[in-house]
């Protein structure tokens, strides 16, 4: 068992164990990529105060997330795909998430059905939709979630249109793969991956195939996903979908303070300030560039959570005493998944709360409810969205 000190070592690990197009799914973002890459180099901008001699004795990082008590206040972000970096792998990073006592959100473009999920866990989970064209679909899996206990839906706001990701094109990716011969090649060296492969059923996306209308195989599969999402997507039809779901509305990929106050409008319980961790609009903002100007724009009115480019217990530090009530994680548990499966997604989780915890510490706090601005040193023009720094 190799020694795992931080995430990178993670992701290390899942580069060599995972089939090269589904790694480059995970670590890639679009266009340049610009935006993918600031969302983790201007965490580094920022700085952490140090304090001394402050009792450091019965630390607490447990906290709620719209309600629900957390271990921290860090969730596993919907990640689509997440069943083909490890066999049945929505399965086990909930599994791992209900261990550590923190929110699984299963994506709509997950490989492992809703169902599923539910019948291998005993905790209630989120479940993050994407608004199709497809009425009925979105109907029928707003429905699915009820019958599965979820306890929050997620929409994702920013995917009404597909950006475009070199890697996934180059690499002709699908679930599942292509089997071209570069294709076959990579695959014959992932062995460890082929062999849990094998032995699942769970190969496509379970959320629908065979629950979508016309959608019964893989090859009606990628017709219609990449008809789908639905440009037309406003606050109305956000309204509606509120009123469908009828429990607590996550509203994911908010990153102007305008469209903040507009969720505000629509009655959402919490906001994600997120950039789709920099796969759909390269050159924006990073996400924690914009965190400042949207917590100003809705105060305590809605929870704010925080999703882009956390790679470590700090990174979470730094985004809570900004304002933020919870933070996800997705390429970093999903490391943890390609690298060793359940047991990695819950190192994963275990390297960033202790980071938090010891630099909570460091920073001359006890409680994770008093982390605030007083706790960072701050560049100049960094809380400024109009200021490139």
């Amino acid at each position: 068992m190799p020694v795992i000190t931080c995430i990178e070592d993670l992701r290390r690990i899942h580069a060599r164990r995972a089939p090269r197009m589904f790694y480059d799914y995970a670590e890639s973002g679009s266009w340049t990529e610009q935006t993918f890459q600031e969302n983790t180099t201007d965490f580094s901008k920022i700085r952490l105060r140090q304090r001394v001699a402050v009792d450091m004795t019965d630390r607490s990082t447990r906290s709620t997330m719209i309600g629900e008590d957390v271990a921290m206040p860090v969730a596993l972000a919907p990640v689509g795909l997440t069943g083909m970096q490890h066999a049945d792998g929505e399965i086990l990073a909930a599994r791992a998430a209900e261990g550590f006592g923190v929110p699984f959100t299963l994506s709509t473009m997950s490989i492992c059905s809703i169902e599923d999920v539910a019948a291998h866990t005993t905790k209630p989970f989120w479940f993050q939709l994407y608004v199709m064209k497809d009425e009925d679909f979105v109907r029928r899996i707003i429905e699915r979630a009820k019958a599965a206990n979820c306890s929050a839906l997620v929409v994702t706001l920013d995917l009404q249109i597909l950006g475009q990701r070199h890697k996934d094109l180059k690499n002709g990716l699908s679930a599942p793969p292509k089997l071209t011969l570069p294709t076959l090649v990579n695959l014959a060296t992932k062995w460890r991956w082929g062999l849990g492969m094998l032995g699942t059923k769970r190969r496509f996306f379970g959320n629908i195939v065979g629950h979508a209308k016309g959608v019964g195989d893989a090859s009606s599969l990628s017709s219609w996903t990449a008809e789908q999402f639905d440009p037309q997507l406003d606050w109305g039809k956000i309204e509606k979908l509120r009123d469908m779901w009828g429990g607590k509305l996550i509203l994911k990929g908010i990153l102007d303070a305008e469209d903040a106050r507009m969720a505000l409008r629509v009655g959402a319980d919490a906001i994600v300030v997120s950039n789709h961790g920099g796969r759909q609009l390269d050159g924006a903002m990073s996400a924690i560039r914009m965190l400042p100007s949207i917590i100003e724009a809705v105060g305590d009115k809605v929870e704010v959570h925080f999703d882009s480019g956390i790679r470590s217990g700090q990174d979470v530090l730094k985004a809570l005493a900004q304002g933020a009530r919870g933070t996800y994680i997705g390429r970093a548990f999903v490391y943890g998944l390609g690298a060793m499966g359940q047991a990695g997604v819950t190192r994963a989780l275990e390297v960033i709360h202790r980071e938090l915890d010891v630099t909570m510490a460091l920073c001359g706090e006890r409680d994770i409810h008093n982390l605030g601005r007083h706790n960072l040193i701050l560049p100049q023009g960094y809380d400024d969205p109009t200021t490139v720094i």
